[in-house]
Formats: C-alpha cells, sequence, structure tokens
C-alpha cells in the first residue's frame, strides 16, 4: 500500500509570520490550497473510497452468507462448518474496512478545517478559480446520489419483500447489510461534495478578511499622514 501523503500545517499566527510581501504569502496558499483540495475531491479519493465500500460488501457478502449457512446446518453438518469459514473470511475484511473507512472521514474532517483556515488567509480569484471544480463536485454528487438511493432501496425492500418460510432471515440481514454499505458511502461521498460546495461560497467568493487588507491599502494612507502637518 502507498504511504498517503501528509497533511500540511495550519497558516502561522498573524505575529509570527515571515512572509516578505503579499504575493508571496498567496503563492504559498494557493500552493496549500491545491494540495488540499486534492486530497478532499480529487479523483484518487473517489478510488479510495469505493474500494473500501467494496471490501466492506465483500466481507459482509461472506457475512451474510455465513449466516444463511448456519440456518442450514440442522440439516447439514458440513454447511456449518462452511458457515464458521465464511464468518471469519468475512469479519477478515469487514473490519478493515470499517477501521480504515472512519480514518478516512476523519482525515477529511481535518482537511476541511485546514481548507477553512489557509483560505481565510486573503482572496486570490485567479488562482482560486481553478479549486472550485464544479464538474469533479457533480460526478462526487450523481455517483453518492446513486448509491445512497441504491441503498436505501435495498434495506427497504429487502424486509419487505420477504416472505415467512420461503426467506431465511440470514438472507434478509445479507440484502440489508449491503444496502447499508452502499446507504453510508453514498451518505460520505454527498457530504464531501457539499461541504466543498459551501467552502467555496463561504470562503472563496467571500469578501477579504479585514487583517489582510492593510498590507494593500498602506500605500493609499501614506500621502494623506504625510499631508497632515501642511493642512495644520
Amino acid at each position: 500500500m502507498s504511504h498517503r501523503p501528509s497533511l500540511p500545517p495550519p497558516p502561522p499566527p498573524v505575529e509570527i509570520r515571515a512572509w516578505p510581501d503579499r504575493e508571496a504569502m498567496l503563492a504559498d496558499r494557493a500552493l496549500v490550497l491545491r494540495a488540499l483540495v486534492g486530497m478532499h475531491l480529487g479523483p484518487g479519493r473517489l478510488g479510495v473510497l469505493l474500494m473500501w465500500a467494496g471490501l466492506a460488501a465483500f466481507g459482509w457478502l461472506l457475512v451474510g452468507s455465513g449466516l444463511v449457512m448456519f440456518e442450514q446446518a440442522s440439516a447439514d453438518f458440513f454447511s456449518g462448518i462452511a458457515g464458521i469459514l465464511s464468518l471469519l473470511l468475512g469479519a477478515g475484511a469487514l473490519i478493515p474496512a470499517v477501521v480504515l473507512g472512519s480514518l478516512h472521514v476523519a482525515r477529511d474532517r481535518e482537511i476541511r478545517a485546514l481548507l477553512v483556515e489557509w483560505g481565510a488567509l486573503d482572496r486570490d480569484p485567479e488562482r482560486d478559480r481553478e479549486l472550485r471544480l464544479p464538474g469533479m463536485s457533480l460526478v462526487w454528487l450523481l455517483l453518492s446520489f446513486v448509491l445512497a438511493a441504491g441503498g436505501l432501496a435495498l434495506c427497504v425492500i429487502g424486509p419487505a419483500s420477504a416472505r415467512p418460510g420461503d426467506d431465511s432471515y440470514g438472507m434478509v440481514a445479507l440484502i440489508m447489510g449491503l444496502g447499508m454499505v452502499a446507504w453510508l458511502t453514498g451518505l460520505i461521498g454527498a457530504v464531501k461534495a457539499l461541504t466543498h460546495r459551501r467552502w467555496v461560497l463561504r470562503v472563496l467568493t467571500a469578501p477579504a478578511p479585514v487583517d489582510a487588507r492593510p498590507a494593500a491599502d498602506a500605500p493609499q494612507a501614506a500621502p494623506a499622514a504625510a499631508d497632515a502637518p501642511a493642512r495644520r
């Protein structure tokens, strides 16, 4: 497995900032924001999320199959042995997928906090335009909607269509588990797409913070200060 890139540090406090001028600060801001947006909403992150979702679905498929085999163990001894093996293999795939998926969500929370902090430094419309990623956000949102809708349908249709005596409890649990994996994956993807859009509207397109303006306004204030003794 490739080592994931480390997150950049938050911007330094105002009292210890050492940028020589505003342009240098904007260049560093653009570089960090570009890296953070790629870590949050890039194609690689979409592939990682789908990979963990596929691993979780495969693990639950084995667990559900093991439950179905356990229900048939009363009539066949070998079904019970196969059910135990299926449960163990399913747990071996499901538990890492859940743990790594949780780490994925926690890392996204850290990335969003850094995006807000670095984006609040100043405004740079030219460089910020490439960070909006409307097409990629739409791909995330549409794919997440399909997954969430399909998963919710499985969670509802599976138990509703089960007939006593014909469908086992293990089969119902298998269908509902797969639906839950799809629904959670779609929910995570939709949250990522919507939070990125909200970040664009609240940070990139909002007015510049007050503490970022004096550097640009100082040359205009200097002549007025120089003319004060003459007026007096």
